[in-house]
């Protein structure tokens, strides 16, 4: 099976450079059924940033997917959530994400606490490899998507995945108009 390729990056099989993931990337990856079907690709850290890698590798904001984790608390319970949309929108915190999680008030999480529980560096987090407690929201519009470019832990490559199979990952949930 071939890795996915996206204007002028070409990946690797992510299984075959494991030294480009982050451990917790690595350890779903490789109890996924999918995984031969992920791709890898190492980009100069300085370029992590989804408008930055864009314009570095000629591909359009519309390739990327972003991976933003938020919470809120219910009854004294912290509820917890990645969310997954194209890098040319933004999540529906505010309302649609506050009301899948049941929650008041919803926020991103901060950032150290978000590396620190993911295991993944500030600026790589992935829908791959997320911790057990947090659920997976993904927008339908990347299901969509020929090919995604998603962080992979950490900020020295991207992982290309097929949109469809981002829908596939482990406890995700597929929400229509998760961002606007």
């Amino acid at each position: 099976m071939t890795t996915p390729s996206l204007g002028r990056i070409t990946t690797v099989p992510a299984l075959d450079r494991p030294d480009l993931l982050a451990p917790p990337v690595a350890a779903a990856l490789a109890g996924w059924e999918h995984a031969a079907e992920v791709g890898v690709v190492e980009i100069d850290p300085e370029v992590a940033d989804t408008a930055a890698m864009a314009a570095a590798y000629d591909i359009g904001m519309d390739t990327g997917a972003n991976c933003v984790v938020v919470a809120g608390r219910r009854d004294g319970q912290e509820r917890a959530a990645a969310c997954l949309v194209r890098a040319d929108t933004r999540a529906d915190v505010n309302n649609l994400v506050k009301k899948l999680l049941d929650v008041r008030k919803c926020s991103f999480l901060p950032m150290d606490r978000a590396v620190d529980e993911s295991g993944m560096e500030h600026g790589g987090i992935t829908p791959v490899g997320l911790p057990t407690g947090w659920r997976l929201l993904v927008d339908a519009r990347v299901v969509e998507m020929d090919v995604a470019v998603v962080g992979s832990g950490v900020r020295r490559s991207k992982l290309l995945v097929p949109g469809r199979l981002l829908g596939l990952l482990p406890g995700a949930e597929v929400i229509d108009g998760l961002a606007g």
